[in-house]
């Protein structure tokens, strides 16, 4: 994981000026807005540590809170997720294991281990940020339509990166 540092820290500060200048703009009728920072969260190795994981998802969290005035709502989804990821990666285990070296991608795992990875992660996410952002189920009918669009354009754009942005890991 060390000699891939520093394109781990790369994809941190791209994700989050991606998702700060452009992603945070989009927004269709108030209902749409992917949240691609997560990706960071997705693709960290399967050797992660949890604390590490813990700590790495509340910066990042806390830095889209920064920039997009949400005080602390971007940090608890973002953490919640992290904490679910380990026992969601063993769940969803294959039959021989995670391969050493191999990071959670689609071209390691394939595309339908990826989508069950991705989607569940992104339904913790997006569920847990929209409930409080909201903090009412009075609006739950209005809440449950944003988490379903938002999740929807924001696997899109997470596998539109794994196509084309994280090409096949090179044995290492």
């Amino acid at each position: 994981m060390i000699n891939r540092l520093p394109g781990y820290i790369l994809s941190f500060f791209l994700l989050v000026l991606l998702q700060i200048l452009v992603f945070n703009n989009i927004q269709f009728s108030g209902y749409v807005n992917p949240y691609v920072y997560i990706l960071f969260i997705f693709m960290l190795p399967f050797e992660t540590p949890g604390y590490l994981l813990l700590i790495l998802a509340f910066i990042l969290g806390l830095t889209i809170d920064l920039f997009s005035n949400t005080p602390g709502m971007h940090s608890f989804a973002t953490v919640l997720m992290a904490f679910v990821r380990p026992s969601l990666l063993r769940a969803i285990a294959p039959r021989d294991d995670y391969q050493p070296g191999t990071t959670p991608s689609m071209h390691d795992y394939g595309f339908g281990w990826y989508f069950k990875y991705t989607v569940v992660l992104t339904l913790v996410h997006h569920i847990t940020l929209f409930f409080i952002e909201v903090y009412d189920f009075s609006y739950f009918f209005s809440t449950l339509w944003r988490i379903i669009s938002s999740s929807i354009f924001t696997l899109i754009f997470v596998f539109i990166a794994q196509l084309f942005v994280f090409k096949k890991n090179k044995r290492r």
